[in-house]
């Protein structure tokens, strides 16, 4: 420990040195230069232990008072300015619709948690991926990816993990550096991959919706992820000795009753329950259990083609148009119902001129003959039915690529792999549906996120029940971390808002704003600078700190940089990735710290973590390089 404060220490010295260096003297001091003073002096108040919401609040408050009072005010009418200040800026906070989700999500996330359901999806995740090399790490990664999305605690995620996948990696021979980062790395997944509380923070502050900021960082988070994944297994692939395969003698799976008796016929599963279903009297198997294997092992086939009918009835939507008519008048064109009929014709007394009742033709609803005549499309109103649209190629390519997963799925369904398949049943589509549902909900418009959220919680409340672990003692626990947790976010929000005010009121804004736009620098140049900035801000602070301190600073520069605060907030959220992997701070190493075995150092965590770090700016480049990544599914889901 005494290097890591030695290295804090020295953070802040070069904080507070930078800061009286680049003042200029006394007398020659603005308002602009209080607010960067104010803004230097909050940032070692953090480092040093002071509660973050109400620093930012008595800060905000004092150099507030310093503000109004240099423009000549009077002390009582400062005073009383300040706090009509506090009180605006509070109860801007306070009806803010989009914070409302917050706490909703939290506590989803903390029933999920005591759902039990981690260890179910590890083992399973374990096994089901044994032949991969780095099963374990990799098993653990995906747990924590998942994990993480349904639950979006940090803590919670690389607390639970460290109990459960620490022990049995290091048991398998596994490297503690690798072990480390792998359990930290992934436990933060859930600051990116949606539904995360830090989108919807980050959405409030810069006002941008949180519906695509959730589309925009869904692919990013699953690069993300798949990078760590890939990372894994070439360390294992190079180095087995890091991360050894797991024993033959691991991967056996003790096979219920049901699959005994399915065994007997066939050692794969569809052929040994065509067999017992053919001779259930033989079998002694009761309808009750052939039944529940005949919906496991013939579930996906039925999934499959529910999914893949209502693909075809969306793809193969006939359009409906009304049924026009076409006239040719002087040599101009219109389209009516009936020219005799029609009520602006009989308005304005017009009448057909003789023979046009013999020129007026029915027009085909098919779109080609619309377009030939040029009459366009029409949505009919007199139920009038249309053809299919013709069959899209993409449908048949689905098919095809579905048709040959179903086939080898099958073909590799032995009854040892059957009761993986079960056990992920039991761990692993439930959350996924429910992580799908919440997700599919708030992405494609069904709800808004505080409704997906409410969603989301009554979801938490029928997984816990369902594994039986809804009890008092649950929703009290549950509910008292909720409030904990909203408190502390909404208290930051009240204390960042009355802080960007009074730095705004001393002109500390301003005189950034100067300074960059001084810089004549690029678009890119801003980025660039920008995403180090905040990477360096992720050392000392938390990325609550840093969205509410320092986003409300970079915003406003964005107009002018013509950069997309969607575009931008997709970099900032990959970026404060950083902020729980990063030395001093690093809160998941010291989440992991806490369980783990008395031999495991903390520096030996914070090595695990290096490696993965790096991939995080890795996967930084990579979305600046291709921000298709990121904007593709918000412009096509929103365009």
């Amino acid at each position: 420990m005494r290097k890591e404060l030695y290295f804090g220490f020295s953070i802040m010295a070069a904080i507070v040195v930078g800061t009286l260096i680049a003042m200029p003297s006394f007398s020659e001091m603005s308002n602009g230069h209080l607010g960067l003073l104010m803004l230097s002096l909050v940032v070692v108040a953090i480092m040093l232990g002071f509660p973050t919401a109400f620093t930012l609040m008595g800060m905000g408050m004092i150099f507030a008072l310093f503000a109004f009072l240099s423009q000549g005010e009077g002390t009582t009418q400062a005073v009383d300015r300040t706090l009509a200040l506090m009180v605006q800026r509070a109860f801007s906070v306070m009806t803010n619709d989009v914070l409302i989700s917050i706490p909703l999500f939290v506590f989803m996330g903390y029933l999920v948690e005591r759902a039990n359901l981690i260890e179910k999806l590890f083992k399973s995740l374990h096994l089901a991926l044994a032949r991969v090399p780095g099963a374990l790490a990799v098993a653990t990664l995906v747990t924590c990816a998942i994990f993480a999305t349904a639950t979006g605690i940090v803590g919670a995620v690389v607390t639970l993990m460290g109990l459960l996948a620490l022990p049995s990696m290091l048991k398998a021979g596994y490297s503690v550096k690798l072990s480390a980062g792998a359990i930290t790395a992934g436990g933060c997944l859930g600051i990116l991959i949606p539904p995360s509380v830090m989108l919807i923070v980050y959405g409030a502050t810069a006002g941008v919706s949180v519906v695509k900021l959730y589309a925009g960082a869904f692919f990013p988070g699953i690069m993300l992820a798949t990078l760590y994944i890939g990372y894994v297994i070439i360390v294992a692939k190079i180095k087995p000795e890091l991360a050894p395969p797991m024993a033959d003698v691991d991967r056996l799976v003790k096979l219920t009753p049901p699959s005994e008796i399915l065994a007997k016929y066939s050692q794969r599963a569809l052929p040994g329950l065509l067999s017992v279903m053919k001779g259930r009297a033989a079998s002694n198997m009761s309808m009750k259990e052939l039944f529940k294997q005949f919906m496991i092992i013939i579930g996906p086939l039925i999934f499959f083609v529910v999914v893949m009918s209502s693909m075809y009835g969306v793809a193969t939507k006939p359009v409906e148009v009304s049924v026009v008519t076409e006239m040719v008048s002087d040599g101009g064109m219109m389209s009516l119902e009936s020219a005799e009929d029609s009520p602006q014709a009989q308005a304005d007394g017009v009448a057909l001129p003789p023979g046009a009742e013999d020129d007026a033709k029915p027009v085909k609803p098919a779109a080609a003959s619309m377009a030939s005549t040029g009459v366009s499309e029409i949505p009919t109103t007199d139920g009038a039915a249309a053809e299919r649209a013709p069959v899209p190629l993409w449908y048949w390519i689905t098919l095809g690529i579905g048709l040959l997963i179903g086939a080898l799925f099958y073909y590799f369904l032995t009854m040892h792999r059957l009761e993986i398949f079960k056990m992920l049943l039991g761990s692993f589509f439930p959350l996924a549906a429910l992580i799908l549902v919440v997700l599919g909900a708030i992405v494609f418009g069904l709800a808004t996120p505080t409704e997906a959220a409410a969603l989301g919680s009554f979801g938490g409340f029928a997984l816990a029940w369902a594994y039986k672990q809804l009890n008092m003692d649950v929703v009290k626990e549950s509910v008292f971390l909720t409030a904990k947790t909203s408190a502390m976010v909404c208290w930051l929000f009240v204390g960042s808002s009355i802080f960007s005010a009074a730095f705004a009121l001393l002109g500390g804004q301003e005189l950034i704003e100067k300074w960059v736009l001084g810089l004549g620098l690029s678009k890119i140049e801003f980025l660039i600078l920008s995403q180090v900035i905040i990477f360096l801000l992720g050392w000392p602070l938390e990325w609550t700190e840093i969205i509410v301190i320092f986003m409300p600073i970079f915003i406003p520069l964005l107009v002018h940089f013509q950069v997309d605060p969607l575009f931008f907030g997709l970099l900032v959220a990959l970026n404060l990735q950083t902020a729980f992997l990063s030395p001093p701070v690093a809160m998941a190493a010291f989440y992991l710290k806490g369980v783990a075995p008395p031999h495991v150092t903390l520096n030996q965590i914070f090595a695990g973590m290096m490696p993965f770090m790096a991939i995080q700016v890795l996967a930084l480049i990579l979305l600046y390089m291709f921000p298709a990544i990121g904007m593709w599914l918000p412009s096509v889901l929103y365009s």
